[in-house]
């Protein structure tokens, strides 16, 4: 299916029209600036074009097609709560294992693309991602990457303003939770391991990021949760995060004084092996630009939705 131009896979009939009804929502929020961003085509004369932001770096002139086109839908998927076995005997920083309990939550359907970061752009002004000068990372229907923690959070409160709810990065429990898709697996799809050409995955991404919807989704419907790039989380890392929980109900992330990186989940196209376990923990300072580095957003259920 595709929506605004974009592929998503093929979705069950339910998720198709939950897809077309929030595309068609979203399609009247017309907040990008239509008038500056055509006068910034025709002057480029068919080439990328500087932008009138504060920043000095320019957009590919595809992204900013997409934007005179309209703004394409953030389709979140909801995700039960539930109680699970957070963590892996596989590596140390994965352990103990602990029993905790997640709350109902909203996921988004896949990360965050160039082409909705690009709307994001012409409304704030940020500064461009410095990889799209590669057409490797440009494309409008692959992940933004090169974002780093900072820029991830300032793009959750304006999506949270554009859609007068709150949008948020997930915690590792919620990411992990998410993940599993309903199964208690080491993998989205399963307990075995990815080899070459299992899953729709092959060598997916070789030397760049790979388009969204062309891994099979999990069991909630998410797309990519093992594999293409790596996820910004809101947590602060810790290789001994687990040994500290308190409780049983993760509600927020978890901050840690001794270290100043934050936690991220997922796979990258960039390495040898192209998917992770749903335990799987990284991380990375939150100032840095990593190209195999994005970020999908999460909201909590709107106020009478089903937990």
């Amino acid at each position: 299916m595709t929506t605004s131009g974009i592929s998503i896979g093929t979705p069950t009939p339910a998720r198709a029209a939950l897809v077309l009804d929030d595309a068609r929502l979203c399609a009247c929020a017309q907040f990008h600036r239509r008038d500056r961003m055509e006068g910034l085509i025709r002057a480029s004369g068919g080439a990328p074009a500087p932008m009138t932001s504060p920043s000095a770096s320019t957009l590919d002139l595809r992204i900013l097609r997409l934007l005179i086109e309209g703004p394409r839908a953030t389709v979140f998927v909801p995700v039960p709560g539930g109680e699970f076995m957070l963590g892996s005997p596989q590596r140390a920083d994965e352990q103990p294992l602990r029993r905790v309990r997640v709350r109902a939550f909203e996921a988004a359907l896949t990360p965050v693309t160039n082409a909705e970061y690009a709307h994001f752009l012409d409304a704030s002004g940020h500064e461009v991602p410095k990889f799209w000068t590669d057409p490797r990372f440009n494309a409008p229907e692959c992940p933004v990457v090169g974002i780093s923690w900072f820029e991830a959070m300032d793009y959750c409160v304006w999506l949270s303003d554009l859609l007068g709810r709150g949008v948020r990065l997930p915690t590792e429990a919620e990411r992990e939770w998410a993940a599993c898709g309903g199964a208690n697996t080491r993998y989205p799809w399963g307990d075995e391991p990815w080899t070459e050409g299992v899953h729709g995955l092959g060598s997916a991404g070789g030397d760049r990021p790979h388009p969204i919807g062309t891994t099979p989704p999990n069991g909630y419907g998410l797309y990519h949760m093992a594999d293409n790039v790596h996820e910004w989380c809101s947590d602060w890392y810790s290789p001994t995060a687990y040994a500290a929980f308190e409780g049983d109900v993760v509600d927020g992330p978890r901050y840690d004084e001794e270290t100043l990186r934050r936690a991220s989940r997922g796979g990258s196209w960039r390495h040898h092996v192209k998917v992770s376990r749903v335990a799987a923990r990284s991380s990375l300072a939150p100032d840095f630009h990593y190209n195999d580095y994005g970020f999908r957003v999460y909201a909590d259920p709107l106020p009478g939705a089903s937990a």
